[in-house]
């Protein structure tokens, strides 16, 4: 009886080789697709690192490859010979079914890299209310797949054909011994090895569990390369990481745990009570310029800081910001960190005036009932402007119908709302051009003389790029003739960078248009995050790989006919959370009482703390990667520090009030509800 589970645990043995090997092949075509580096050569050590410990970390997972036909073929095996006789079959199939886990993580993965320029991490969190019509669009029209889908048939077919060799390769034949006693000796160890066999590979190649391998073990000469240390982790510990991790984690805290850490940030470094944001009421010293009839907040889909920077100029990206930011009444920042790292975050960020924190409050229904009174459209409500919200997209994006007027703003209008239903659009909207040259008619044909506030929010800066753009200007001989030729011959990267310049016409045009209609009006001018935009791998510049400034800021620029760049207190840095604290204190009245947690660009500013990134004059710094470099421009590749994190209380207290007005919805009010249409 025992000769049976003696054979089927070699059987095992042999198929659990197959996972590890399939981990590998797919972390060498991560590596040869995403690379940043035009050649390995000389860096095989490194290499060899990445793949040894990648394989000993991916064990954590693979083992159970060996361990769940081990449980439920062989051992059962043992008592039903029938059940022993189909055994391999039912091996097959199970390998069959983890290397079908194995390939679906690896294309998620792949996807999920392009798009975010990083491994799994928590944003998959804020996937589960994405509009699904919307992802499979993407899926689609954006990263092929159908081809993708296909690709199954012939991985699978192959997997289990090698299912089949390796289960036919020799096995140990089971001894004959001459002693009732040898026989159960032999036999118990070999079921205790059996099993000691799964724990040495599930814990790395170690009996002790507290060396099992982890993040900060990673050979060193792997983590100093963070795209490296990247491909180490297998895609099921990187999904794992991130299911024990869920975005909102200070929801978890209790009321004294979470009075302790709001505390780190409040002004005079005590625990804030039931309305923490009481504790950031600021008071205006009076108005810089005159009131403005209007105030136009545009916000740019990936509107980034990269385009801008001048080791980047021969892609003339950003021409229309540009000329935008050559009127001497115009105030820019190079250095400006988003409120979130993806689009609804940093939205909703904005509006209500605290970090989203990756709550996803847009989708939390205690705020479409309720407001805070750090609501962005709110506050303005207080200086006498009607406030209004505009989305190229459908309201339903994101619950934006519901949260947009809880969150205070009295008129919302969806572009397929306001262009028609057969307007030009993406998967995300209505063209910018045309979405904003109806929101423009629509404004100035308003007579009613109140003053106003008018959110713009944009959205075809976004794959696939497949817009006619040359119906809309862009012609790649006049916008980038500097521009490598094997770049412009190279049709899905130029669309891409034609969408960009076509995203930033739409946005100036709108800007140039109702300046003539509003000479006195405020225009502010930012993005929702970055993207991924450089083409590097045509050498525009010496590196292939971003930098952190290029992955992380967001543009930032501010017009008004009486802006003087002395108003602004030689700041280099800022972030969305000092807009409209900077706001208030252009245009408010000598003790105006606002809500702010951060301070107005009016005032001297030595760092910027978001949930996700920190940033001083000359360095940024991601807090998920644990790593910093230098803000400097350039063309060449910086240093990064690794291991290192700056202000990492100051980021969790601004997580935790967000936390706290979550798990108190009663201190909400309905002071902001306005209609919508």
């Amino acid at each position: 009886m025992f000769e049976h589970y003696f054979l089927g645990m070699q059987q095992d043995l042999k198929l659990a080789v197959l996972p590890p090997l399939l981990c590998a092949v797919f972390r060498a075509v991560f590596i040869y697709v995403y690379s940043p580096k035009e050649s390995w050569q000389g860096q095989w050590k490194k290499l060899y690192h990445c793949f040894r410990y990648g394989f000993w970390w991916g064990m954590d997972w693979n083992a159970y490859a060996y361990l769940v036909p081990l449980a439920l073929v062989t051992l059962p095996g043992m008592f039903f010979a029938a059940y022993y006789e189909i055994g391999n079959i039912v091996r097959a199939g199970w390998i069959a079914v983890y290397a079908f886990l194995l390939y679906f993580a690896f294309w998620g993965k792949m996807i999920f890299y392009y798009h975010y320029h990083d491994i799994y991490n928590r944003t998959i969190w804020l996937g589960k209310n994405a509009d699904k019509k919307n992802l499979a669009d993407i899926f689609f029209n954006q990263n092929h797949g159908a081809w993708i889908l296909m690709s199954f048939i012939p991985y699978l077919f192959l997997c289990f054909k090698a299912a089949e060799f390796l289960l036919g390769l020799p096995t140990v034949t089971y001894p004959a011994f001459d002693a009732v006693w040898k026989a159960y000796a032999f036999n118990t160890s070999v079921f205790l090895g059996s099993i000691a066999i799964f724990y040495w590979f599930r814990f790395g190649g170690t009996f002790r569990h507290r060396l099992k391998p982890e993040w900060d073990e990673v050979p060193l000469i792997v983590k100093q390369d963070i795209f490296l240390s990247k491909a180490t982790v297998d895609d099921f510990v990187a999904l794992e990481t991130v299911l024990k991790h869920p975005a909102d984690e200070a929801l978890s805290h209790t009321d004294e745990e979470s009075q302790k850490i709001m505390a780190k940030v409040t002004p005079d470094g005590k625990a804030p009570g039931e309305k923490p944001l009481e504790k950031f009421v600021r008071t205006a010293k009076g108005a810089l310029i005159q009131k403005p009839s209007h105030i136009f907040f545009l916000f740019g889909e990936s509107h980034a800081q990269a385009p801008f920077d001048n080791i980047y100029d021969k892609l003339n990206l950003m021409e229309a910001s540009q000329r935008f930011r050559q009127d001497k009444h115009t105030i820019s920042f190079n250095n400006f960190l988003p409120g979130g790292m993806i689009s609804q975050p940093s939205l909703v960020s904005l509006m209500a005036g605290i970090y989203d924190a990756d709550m996803e409050l847009n989708e939390n229904k205690d705020f479409w009932y309720g407001n805070i009174p750090s609501s962005m459209p709110l506050q303005l409500k207080k200086l006498g402007y009607r406030t209004e919200f505009w989305y190229g997209g459908g309201l339903n994006w994101g619950s934006l119908e519901h949260f947009a007027p809880a969150i205070g703003f009295d008129e919302c209008h969806g572009g397929p709302d306001i262009c028609g239903p057969d307007a030009p659009k993406t998967w995300l909207g209505v063209y910018d051009h045309l979405f904003l040259e109806e929101a423009a008619r629509r404004i100035k044909a308003d007579s009613d003389n109140v003053p106003a506030f008018h959110f713009l929010y944009t959205t075809s800066n976004h794959g696939p790029y497949l817009m006619p753009y040359d119906e809309y200007g862009f012609d790649i001989e006049r916008v980038m003739p500097e521009a490598p030729q094997a770049l412009k011959k190279d049709k899905a990267t130029w669309r891409r960078m034609a969408g960009i310049w076509y995203a930033d016409q739409a946005l100036i045009g709108f800007v140039e248009t109702m300046k003539e209609a509003y000479p006195d009006a405020l225009f502010i001018v930012t993005g929702d995050h970055s993207a991924k935009l450089m083409p590097f791998e045509y050498g525009i510049i010496d590196r292939r790989e971003p930098s952190l400034r290029d992955q992380v800021l967001t543009s930032f620029a501010m017009y008004h006919r009486e802006i003087d760049e002395n108003m602004f207190a030689d700041n280099t840095i800022g972030g969305h959370m000092n807009i409209m604290p900077t706001v208030f204190e252009l245009i408010a009245h000598e003790g105006f009482s606002y809500y702010g947690l951060m301070p107005p660009l009016t005032e001297r500013i030595d760092h910027v703390v978001t949930p996700y990134c920190w940033m001083t004059d000359d360095t940024v710094g991601m807090y998920k990667d644990r790593v910093a470099q230098s803000l400097e421009v350039s063309p060449k590749t910086l240093k990064m520090k690794i291991d290192t994190v700056r202000f990492e209380e100051e980021m969790l207290g601004w997580s935790e009030i967000t936390a706290w007005i979550v798990k108190h919805p009663e201190i909400l009010d309905d002071a902001g509800r306005g209609k919508r249409v």
